[in-house]
């Protein structure tokens, strides 16, 4: 009973709080972290609504690949390419640079992998209340964040690979790029036509609600298949999105999804990101952590920025995407975890990438609208 009381108490905080925001000229997804801060300093979350907001994200994405135009994305997969490469390249070079002041080499190497992969969730919900989502800019952070997520992924399974073993291991490698190709050949050249031709057989079934329900049995499929493949599960939730969205059921699917996942799932979501957030890590951050996060905000603004401006962006929309790159959440640390598991990293670790997610994460949204609104 305690769970559900909280959960009432979360989505009524995202509501109000996100109102508030609102008012003030604030995105609303800031207000809802905010929110969750508040909510963290008294109750912990748990398990259950962790399960709750991870469907959140998923459906966030899903939304997301909804909202998106296949052949816009396919033409500008050479254009993210870059922008992700480079993006990748400067944060890895900006993050190994300052832990070799601090750390020894080897954790010097992974607090630089730590450094590379983006959380596109705050971006994308910005984007979508700015109505600036289906746009070539935020379409090219969209592709570039799945990119940027495996390239992360690569570095990090190098880094771990060199440390333990002494060399790479080009196996694991290999299994990646294989699984990331597979997944986008088939969701960006058969996903479309299979989803037309299932939705017809399921358009049968005289339920309510069916097509609704096997849409959300398709996303949570293959985001597990995605996770499967070592890879993020957010990357299969966006790419099954942008398969059904170009199904003549988009539309109500579209609308179906909208109302479940922002009147319940997404708002969680946002609202335990906050919960997850300690403030005594905060508070305790030293010189290290803070050089630290200043360097994940400058490498991604001036390397994707930089790799925008190489493939044809002019400069206000460079920056633009260089700035909707900066988040980093649910990958980094997933990457600390990995790393702490394998015993090369401390645990002290985690107050580097807490104040780097904090910052990241807060910092974000208010730029993207003051960048737009100009």
């Amino acid at each position: 009973m305690e769970i559900l009381l909280l959960m009432a108490l979360m989505l009524a905080t995202a509501k109000l709080v996100g109102y508030i925001f609102e008012r003030i000229g604030q995105p609303v997804v800031l207000g809802q972290i905010f929110g969750g801060l508040i909510i963290g300093i008294f109750f912990d979350t748990n398990p259950i609504i962790g399960q709750f907001a991870n469907l959140g994200v998923l459906l966030l994405l899903f939304i997301a690949g909804l909202e998106s135009e296949l052949e816009e994305f396919k033409r500008v997969g050479r254009q993210s390419m870059v922008v992700a490469g480079i993006g990748v390249l400067m944060a890895f070079i900006f993050g190994f640079s300052v832990a070799y002041f601090f750390v020894p080499l080897h954790e010097a190497v992974l607090y630089g992998a730590m450094m590379t992969p983006t959380s596109v969730s705050i971006t994308v919900k910005v984007l979508m209340e700015l109505r600036r989502l289906n746009t070539r800019e935020g379409t090219t952070i969209l592709a570039a964040a799945v990119v940027d997520d495996v390239l992360g992924i690569l570095i990090l399974t190098v880094a771990i690979s060199m440390i333990k073993g002494g060399e790479v291991n080009y196996a694991s490698l290999a299994e990646v790029l294989i699984s990331v190709s597979f997944l986008l050949f088939f969701f960006l050249y058969f996903g479309p036509s299979l989803a037309d031709r299932a939705f017809k057989l399921i358009s049968r079934i005289d339920l309510p609600e069916a097509e609704t329900a096997f849409a959300l049995v398709f996303l949570i499929a293959f985001a597990y298949l995605a996770e499967h493949l070592n890879l993020a599960s957010i990357l299969g939730a966006y790419l099954t999105g942008l398969a059904l969205g170009q199904s003549t059921k988009k539309k109500g699917i579209m609308d179906h999804m909208n109302v479940l996942g922002y009147s319940l799932f997404i708002p969680l979501f946002f609202v335990e990101v906050g919960m997850r957030i300690e403030l005594g890590y905060i508070l305790h951050a030293g010189l290290f952590a803070v050089l630290y996060t200043v360097a994940a905000i400058t490498s991604k603004i001036l390397g994707c920025g930089a790799g925008a401006r190489m493939v044809g962006f002019d400069w206000n929309s460079s920056l633009k995407i260089g700035v909707g790159m900066v988040p980093r959440l649910g990958v980094e640390l997933a990457m600390l975890a990995v790393a702490m598991a394998s015993g090369i990293i401390g645990p002290d670790a985690l107050t580097v990438a807490i104040l780097m997610v904090f910052v990241t994460t807060v910092i974000t949204p208010p730029l993207l609208k003051w960048l737009y609104s100009r």
